[in-house]
């Protein structure tokens, strides 16, 4: 692939001849001849020679990726003319720069004195970083290996005095960028795991702190440095971050299987990276501040669990464990431990649990089986004792399932994590309710692996259960807990599937629930795994109202499961019942609104929400008392709430019939049409009491509600209530219509207006 420096077979940059410049590519357009490229970098090569023949005191110099010749195809091209004080020494730069600026190249450029390279590199640790990786182009070698050598002296003696301000601004960069391991659409530069890391890698070796530059890291740094080149490649210009729409056709160039192959080893080397990084870092911690200290100067060891101690703020193995034939559940306890103490646990012990601790046996022991809970219900200590295990091979050896999970990409912008990372997650968030049900173990497990089915044909939750069930029996749980861990898996989805799809007031739903679910334990077990698994998710899979549907859900089939007797719905909002019509109430997130006339008057209210940006999570509408009613649940769209007054004034206009309200809608919610995938309707005919359910699935779009609910009105349907799901850019719109609708072809008509209405 075209670089700005040639690479070896290994990917390692070839030696070559160290004053070019620019190997193949300077001002050349692509698809030129390989002869006219060649020509013009020996052209532009003899151009420097002659700027500098003769000149003592002068050195062009690379830093950067063109120093390690690390350049990739659209790189920028980091250059410092160093110079001893020499007049004519700007003039020389301008005649330097332009021909590479003319070339349609990016220069990042410095013309400095020796001193004045030291004293920036001194106040900016960036530059200190940069003159690591500095090699000479053309000019005064002794100038040049001067500033070398002191920058890199200067580096040893005060790393560690610089490191703990790196160490902040490095994390300020992952919190902008994030990590790298777990993103669909990763910057392979700048997030964790990313190239920029391995350059603090780099920097931490030369201080000769800890050896940071291992095997494993060396090959994940070449592949994620293949990655970028493709990349480059690919799009035709400088871009770090692998979007979707790149990874099919950058997996090619790099002879992958697809994009999700791509993403794989994208995460499995930026974990890597981010793994030995911790470790570096901590190592420097340690250098810098020392732990607590014996008589003898030597670190305190302190026991922290059976066989495992703390050591320089690192958990190792007692000796009694290495000298003896380790146990089964040691490297179970080992993580436990970790978990529970927060410590990072010792490289060398990882590598000789590794290597030595036998495989558990099936059904696991009793010690195994409490390590694992303790490991999983160790809360903020879980995910980083885990991932260290799972870099070593460890997680392997408790669930062989694991090598499938790990790394697997989940293609919906709502889940910010691999699967592999989500499940640990869940189980980290199940852990903060595990004081609210009466197995918080088999709440833990059940989170590890509520989504195991993933990535396999069918439906997750169907195709999970038995290798959810394979894994409960292999750790020895009995026959019932083994059933119960299955019926998790498969109703993990329930809650919230019904909560926000289906009319909480119907009996009808209230009684399916309750005898899928069978008793109130476990009713409490999805009730908490619904919660964790949503914040494991991310921030777009949970919200207030959502949390208080699924909330008054489970107190209804709470309700029903402890009495035997269903709950009577909810009464209408009472002051929908009195005073002159229309009446208009508003309260928090909810819109009520009372009128003469139901027929149109929910497309009316949707209508008008939608002209004030605000979305219906529910709706609901009735006649009482010869007064129709419409109730509904709102959240702004974006921004803040509009303004109650007004929106309270066009409300009423709008169901008293004012035609210029109505003008307003149509002209707003036609104007917002959304795209996306052809929709689709779904009857369900056995899911309500006295109706029918319609079920719409389609893009979300400002107004979609009010569309559709004019073309059910105008078809002559009757809605009773509205369900309103929002999964990412699609929604999820379940319309109970009342009646039998038991004709097909009347079901056909109004399906057709549905559908044309979106």
């Amino acid at each position: 692939m075209t670089s700005l420096i040639k690479k070896n077979a290994s990917g390692h940059a070839g030696d070559g001849d160290a004053n070019l410049l620019v190997n193949e590519v300077v001002g050349v357009p692509r698809g030129i001849g390989e002869a006219a490229r060649l020509a013009r970098a020996a052209a532009y090569d003899s151009f420097l020679r002659g700027l500098l023949a003769g000149r003592d005191g002068v050195a062009l110099l690379a830093v950067g990726g063109l120093g390690r010749r690390q350049c990739a195809p659209y790189s920028d091209l980091d250059l410092v003319l160093l110079h001893a004080g020499v007049p004519g020494t700007d003039e020389l730069a301008a005649s330097i720069w332009y021909p590479i600026w003319d070339a349609g190249l990016r220069l990042d450029h410095s013309v400095r004195t020796v001193a004045e390279a030291l004293s920036v590199a001194q106040d900016d640790v960036k530059v200190a970083l940069g003159l690591l990786d500095a090699r000479l182009v053309v000019g005064d070698q002794a100038l040049a290996d001067g500033l070398i050598r002191t920058a890199a002296d200067h580096w040893r003696r005060t790393a560690v005095r610089h490191l703990p301000g790196l160490r902040e601004v490095t994390a300020a960069r992952w919190q902008a960028h994030g990590e790298l391991a777990f993103l669909l659409e990763g910057d392979l530069k700048e997030a964790a795991g990313g190239l920029r890391d391995v350059g603090l890698l780099r920097a931490i070796s030369a201080a000769g702190i800890t050896d940071a530059l291992r095997p494993a890291v060396r090959a994940a740094h070449l592949r994620l440095l293949d990655t970028r080149d493709a990349l480059h490649q690919q799009v035709g210009r400088r871009v770090d971050r692998l979007v979707a729409q790149e990874r099919d056709g950058v997996a090619a160039l790099l002879a992958l299987e697809d994009g999700d192959a791509l993403l794989r080893r994208v995460a499995g080397d930026a974990r890597t990276v981010s793994h030995a990084l911790d470790d570096a870092f901590r190592a420097a911690e340690r250098l810098r501040s020392g732990r607590s200290r014996g008589g003898n100067g030597r670190p305190v060891r302190r026991p922290v669990a059976r066989d495992v101690v703390e050591h320089d703020g690192e958990l190792v193995l007692a000796r009694t464990a290495i000298g003896a034939r380790p146990d089964p559940s040691l490297s179970l306890r080992v993580a436990a431990a970790a978990a529970a103490t927060r410590l990072p646990i010792a490289r060398a012990t990882c590598e000789w649990l590794a290597a030595y601790c036998p495989p558990l046996p099936a059904p696991w022991p009793a010690e195994a089986r409490a390590a694992l809970t303790t490991l999983l219900g160790a809360g903020p200590g879980l995910v980083p004792a885990w991932e260290t295990c799972d870099r070593y091979g460890l997680v392997d050896g408790w669930l062989p399932e694991w090598t499938r999970l790990r790394s697997l990409p989940q293609h919906n912008p709502v889940h910010r994590y691999t699967l592999d990372r989500h499940l640990v997650q869940a189980a980290h968030e199940a852990s903060r309710h595990a004081r609210e049900v009466e197995r918080p173990d088999l709440l833990l497990l059940g989170a590890l692996l509520h989504d195991i089915g993933k990535g396999l044909t069918g439906d997750h939750s169907t195709v999970g259960v038995p290798l959810a069930q394979a894994v409960a029996t292999r750790i020895g749980l009995p026959p019932s807990e083994v059933a119960l861990i299955g019926t998790l898996v498969r109703l993990h989805l329930l809650l919230p599937d019904v909560a926000t799809r289906r009319d909480l007031a119907d009996p009808v739903t209230i009684a399916s629930v309750a005898e899928a679910v069978g008793d109130t334990g476990t009713l409490d077990l999805l009730h908490a795994l619904v919660r964790a698994d949503a914040a494991a998710t991310g921030p777009a899979a949970w919200s207030d109202w959502k949390g208080r549907l699924v909330a008054e859900l489970v107190a209804r089939v709470r309700t029903a499961l402890d009495t035997g007797v269903l709950p009577e719905p909810p009464a209408p909002d009472p002051e929908l019942l009195a005073g002159p019509l229309p009446v208009v109430h508003l309260t928090g997130d909810r819109v009520s609104v009372a009128a003469a006339d139901r027929r149109g008057l929910l497309a009316t209210v949707a209508g008008c929400l939608a002209l004030h940006r605000l979305e219906v999570i529910s709706a609901d509408a009735s006649v009482v008392d010869g007064r129709a009613l419409v109730e509904c649940r709102v959240q702004p769209r974006y921004g803040l709430p509009p303004d109650p007054v007004s929106l309270r004034a066009d409300l009423r206009r709008a169901v008293g019939g004012d035609v210029s309200v109505t003008q307003r809608l149509r002209g707003r919610a036609l104007a917002a049409r959304g795209g996306g995938a052809a929709p689709r309707v779904v009857w369900h005919r056995e899911a309500a009491t006295d109706a029918v359910l319609l079920e719409l699935r389609a893009a979300d779009a400002a107004g979609l509600l009010y569309r559709v609910t004019c073309a059910l009105d105008d078809a002559g349907a009757l809605v009773r209530a509205a369900r309103i799901s929002t999964l990412g850019a699609d929604v999820v719109d379940a319309f109970y219509l009342v009646g039998g609708w038991p004709d097909d072809d009347t079901r056909a008509r109004l399906e057709a207006a549905v559908l044309a209405a979106v």
